[in-house]
């Protein structure tokens, strides 16, 4: 199988401190021994501002795309190939190996082997911040929020292998690490007993002293202290609030101990976690630094899309398809994983599709994305319209077609009745006579559908529409039934 062409990255020269100060730390004093004197600028690489702290040396798995001329009607996502003037693999959606392996790109547990795409200024500033407490031997706290599905998690285990490398490249410790999502926690204060066993096995007969007593005098005396760093990573933060959040402060203030060895980093999907809590951090003197993940843009989530199919060699979807999903999802959530799930969905429609049909499917088109994209954002409204009775389905159609093509924001139970004969007539389905129409009318309107005004007449009852009338239309798309029931109705 043809492999795809990578671009070689340039290193970015970093100055090399000087030796000659007395209060240099001892992990830059070993970074300056004989040995590592007459290395290259290019060992230091990840010290550039400019680079992102996941490069690597030599080759970057980053593989080029060829830009479509304005005149192309499709754009290729593999322009390596074509360039080269080797002929694509072609995709077969009827290959169950193919499919698989575009399922297995597309799934959120599929970690990319190359860089972190769009979280680059990110992920620079957290790695500079882990670079720096390392070269100083200093504790501290960084505090990383932001939606769910916008690459938190995910980067900040880039940062980690990064620095991995960077300090065995520079002859410094690597630090330990340990990784810990408060999801897990039977309780908040098991935290400290996580961090503890970490750095030190419990001493049988301390069970009066707490684990967070223990960190503290650990800290506290520089002859306890643990020599080498350790990159503590938080996740699910916001499982740690509780009413004093006491857990919270006194976590990030273990970075303040005087020979602390923590390099604290909290990971939350709250936004407004950080001005709740951040207030009185300051107060005690360990307030962290802080990084927000935006939620991605429709750019973004084309890219990141794109990157992941990049070990495919074959086209999958159509660029409009693509496109339609990254727009839907920007201007919803912003949440990649929620990206990734309609793509894998729209791949499921086309198999679908080949199930019932003999006809040559080609691409995920369009079609198949807008179905996907329908099962994903739909409302609860609609999950309660399909639990509905035929005949309560049938009135909610009619609904929808007296306001669709009447532009009325009310009706009358009367032409409402007239309306839902009429679906009854067309569709073949015998009709109820006018009690229990109305009677239905009302169980729809306890439900939240549709409100009923009193008169003294049912007939004059003002009828108006409580839900999105796109939502009726979501709820029947693809049942052929009640499509034909709104058959009238442009949706």
């Amino acid at each position: 199988m043809p492999t795809l062409r990578s671009a070689t990255a340039s290193a970015s020269p970093a100055a090399t401190p000087s030796p000659a100060a007395a209060s240099t730390p001892r992990s830059v004093k070993r970074r300056l021994t004989p040995g590592r004197a007459g290395e290259s600028p290019a060992a230091s690489r990840h010290t550039s501002p400019h680079r992102s702290p996941h490069a690597g040396a030599g080759t970057a798995c980053t593989p080029k795309l060829l830009s479509a001329s304005p005149k192309s009607s499709r754009k290729r996502l593999y322009g390596d190939l074509v360039a080269a003037g080797k002929p694509l693999p072609k995709w077969n959606p009827r290959d169950p190996a193919q499919v698989r392996a575009v399922k297995e790109a597309l799934h959120v547990a599929t970690v990319p082997s190359c860089e972190l795409v769009c979280r680059d200024n990110e992920q620079r500033r957290v790695f500079d911040f882990c670079k720096a407490c390392v070269e100083q031997e200093k504790a501290g706290s960084l505090y990383i929020c932001g939606c769910p599905g916008t690459g938190k998690t995910l980067s900040v285990n880039k940062v980690k292998e990064s620095l991995a490398r960077w300090a065995d490249e520079m002859g410094m410790e690597t630090p330990d690490s340990l990784a810990i999502n408060c999801t897990n926690l039977s309780n908040t204060s098991e935290i400290f007993s996580k961090i503890l066993g970490q750095f030190q096995n419990r001493k049988k007969g301390s069970s009066k002293v707490s684990p967070l007593q223990q960190l503290q005098s650990m800290f506290s005396n520089k002859e306890t202290a643990p020599k080498r760093m350790m990159l503590v990573i938080v996740d699910e933060m916001d499982y740690l609030i509780t009413r004093d959040r006491a857990v919270l402060h006194d976590l990030f203030m273990l970075t303040t101990c005087p020979h602390s060895r923590c390099i604290l980093i909290g990971i939350a999907n709250a936004i407004d976690l950080a001005d709740r809590f951040l207030p009185k951090l300051e107060s005690l003197n360990c307030k962290p630094l802080v990084v927000t993940f935006r939620a991605y843009s429709k750019d973004q989530i084309s890219d990141i899309i794109k990157h992941r199919l990049k070990v495919l060699e074959y086209d999958v979807f159509e660029p409009l398809a693509l496109e339609f999903c990254a727009r839907k999802v920007a201007a919803a959530t912003g949440d990649m994983r929620k990206a990734l799930g309609v793509c894998r969905s729209a791949v499921e429609v086309l198999e679908a599709r080949l199930q019932v049909s003999d006809e040559e499917l080609g691409m995920v088109t369009f079609d198949h994305m807008d179905i996907a994209l329908s099962k994903a954002f739909k409302s609860p409204v609609v999950d309660s319209i399909l639990c509905l009775p035929q005949h309560q389905q049938m009135v909610l159609c009619a609904l929808a077609n007296t306001f669709q093509h009447c532009k009325k924001k009310a009706t009358t139970l009367g032409e409402l009745n007239e309306s839902y004969i009429e679906i009854c007539r067309s569709t073949q389905v015998p009709a109820v006579g006018m009690l229990e129409f109305s009677n239905m009318c009302v169980v729809l309107s306890d439900q939240g559908f549709m409100k009923l005004g009193q008169s003294k007449e049912d007939k004059l009852r003002r009828v108006t529409l409580q839900i999105d009338i796109s939502d009726i239309g979501f709820a029947f798309k693809g049942n052929r039934f009640f499509e034909k029931c709104l058959e009238k109705t442009r949706w």
